[in-house]
């Protein structure tokens, strides 16, 4: 059984970032990524100082607009679109969930295509059904690829089972596998709550990938011999014995499976490194799109 790494993984990605960001600067460019977070939210806060801790290590312009949580949907977009007339910054997003008043899919709309390095706009999703390049891919689905890649993983011909439908991780994510060409080529089943005989369905698969939102949800019963599982849950558990009283577990009972696991993305450590990374890597692209 290997433990895919994802920390090491995220490192080599940024390193590249750092070396793009040199190069550019050396022709007189410097990207920039702009963040907007409305309201307090304790974990958005703390991911967005992330963003932009990462974005300032880089050498890369960083631009934080943090609004109070009774900001207005017309207020919101009137930032979004000064953003996307500012070309100092080549990369917007809009950290999510804003409060209920924001309509955001709204938001996501009024993002500047080639700035959307989130890849949540419909233009960036239909590219990426499209298998057009120029679009950008969401960066949490964008990092499960990479570590597949890094670690060998052969996508072509394989049966890959994504349990989860969303737009941010499930969807985009059978889309990618799908696409032909490296880390492609494979044959995606994607399931969800509703699927019949799911234990069944994730145990013909070669890949696993696992994006549900709900803390140990796949067992030992979901899991065949030799298969490589991607955990993309991020969940906290209480756990009065941990300082911080609670500990993060994924979507998987990783004790439960790993043995039998060819490979397996660690929570902590696993696909979490990899979103901000790719992030970086997105901007970076965006920065070198818009300068032709």
């Amino acid at each position: 059984m290997q433990i895919i790494d994802g920390k090491a993984v995220a490192a080599r990605v940024l390193e590249e970032c750092r070396d793009g960001v040199a190069e550019l600067a050396a022709k007189g460019v410097q990207p920039g990524l702009a963040v907007v977070l409305v309201g307090e939210d304790p974990a958005s806060r703390a991911y967005v100082a992330s963003k932009e801790k990462t974005c300032l290590d880089l050498g890369m312009h960083s631009v934080k607009h943090e609004l109070p949580a009774a900001t207005t949907q017309e207020q919101l977009l009137a930032v979004v679109r000064e953003l996307n007339a500012d070309p100092a910054v080549h990369g917007i997003l809009v950290q999510s969930p804003p409060p209920p008043q924001i309509d955001e899919a709204a938001v996501v709309r009024a993002i500047d295509p080639a700035k959307d390095v989130d890849g949540f706009h419909p233009e960036n999703v239909a590219k990426l059904a499209l298998e057009d390049p120029s679009g950008f891919a969401p960066c949490t689905p964008l990092g499960c690829q990479r570590l597949l890649g890094e670690y060998g993983i052969e996508t072509r011909g394989a049966h890959a089972v994504v349990v989860g439908r969303s737009m941010i991780v499930g969807k985009p994510m059978a889309l990618l596998l799908m696409a032909k060409g490296p880390l492609g080529d494979a044959t995606v089943t994607v399931a969800h709550s509703r699927t019949a005989d799911l234990a069944a369905v994730c145990r013909s698969a070669d890949i696993l990938i696992a994006a549900v939102g709900r803390p140990g949800f796949l067992g030992d019963e979901h899991v065949r011999e030799g298969a490589v599982v991607i955990d993309v849950g991020i969940n906290r558990v209480e756990d009065p014995a941990r300082k911080r009283g609670y500990r993060l577990v994924g979507d998987v009972d990783y004790a439960a499976v790993a043995e039998r696991c060819r490979a397996i993305t660690p929570v902590p450590g696993g696909v979490g490194p990899m979103t901000i990374a790719m992030l970086m890597s997105n901007t970076l692209r965006a920065c070198r799109q818009q300068m032709g």
